[in-house]
């Protein structure tokens, strides 16, 4: 069943690739794509290592950070829903079945393939920055996002209140509890890495609009679906989405503080991080 389902995943998102590629990719970036691709990826080998760490890491410690984050963590999940009461019961029933199977595609297919579709992209550019600056970006994330699941005890909306939020994920397409089981479990929801994730590919396109301005539109649109859909389903609380923009946001500034990066030094390098605003207005 695992296997069926990450084919389909697999096959539905390389479709996505060859589509996002002739939208996005200058054909002069194609041409010369052999030789840009292995020098950029020489370039950010160091990074890209990094990140598999810290992923590994991730694997090995999800299990094992539930029983962790019992023992020293905070459970705050009533916290939050006397924050919310029932905002996520009062969006989801905006919802109709179209939008359930929108949002239940663009939560799992459309996330692979933000995530791995700027990957390919700028390694294909001739300015290894963007790419560099995502990677270190994502292992930020990742590894803060890992931290907060241990020191955060949170079931979401589905798990709390099923009496007033559906898990519409589930109901919309069954077989993806399959896949959702292998990579978290329902404890870890604060801060939502889906959200965190998709945020940060689209901080990014917009830090270096300039290298593909038909990226930016693409990669705002699928993470405002996709932070939208986390809660629509009934994955996450609107507190989780918010946690998630400030961990992007963090994430892409602490990206650009501590790395020069090759190519170039980093605006955010040379200055505070409440530098970001200004920063994402200029040009690369």
């Amino acid at each position: 069943m695992l296997l069926a389902v990450l084919l389909q995943v697999v096959a539905v998102v390389f479709a996505l690739h060859v589509l996002g590629l002739s939208l996005v990719v200058r054909l002069e970036d194609v041409r010369g794509a052999v030789g840009t691709a292995r020098r950029n990826v020489r370039a950010v080998t160091p990074i890209a290592l990094t990140l598999g760490g810290v992923l590994a890491v991730n694997g090995v410690v999800r299990n094992l950070s539930v029983e962790l984050s019992w023992l020293i963590g905070v459970n705050a999940t009533e916290l939050i829903h006397a924050l919310e009461g029932r905002f996520v019961a009062d969006l989801q029933s905006l919802t109709t079945p179209e939008l359930t199977a929108y949002f239940s595609f663009v939560y799992v297919f459309g996330y692979v393939f933000l995530l791995t579709f700027p990957l390919v992209a700028y390694a294909l550019h001739d300015d290894v920055r963007p790419l560099y600056t995502l990677l270190l970006s994502y292992t930020l994330n990742y590894g803060l996002g890992l931290v907060c699941y241990v020191l955060v005890v949170a079931y979401g909306p589905r798990n709390f209140m099923p009496e007033l939020v559906d898990s519409l994920l589930y109901a919309n397409w069954p077989r993806s509890q399959v896949l959702t089981s292998q990579v978290n479990v329902n404890t870890n929801v604060f801060p939502s890495l889906h959200t965190s994730l998709s945020v940060t590919v689209a901080l990014v396109a917009l830090r270096f609009r300039e290298t593909y301005r038909r990226w930016l539109p693409i990669a705002g649109f699928l993470a405002a679906s996709i932070t939208v859909s986390t809660m629509s389903l009934g994955i996450h609380w609107l507190t989780d989405v918010v946690a998630g923009v400030v961990l992007a946001v963090a994430s892409v500034a602490g990206a650009e503080w501590v790395a020069t990066g090759p190519g170039g030094e980093s605006e955010l390098g040379r200055g505070p991080p409440g530098r970001l605003a200004s920063w994402l207005r200029k040009p690369p």
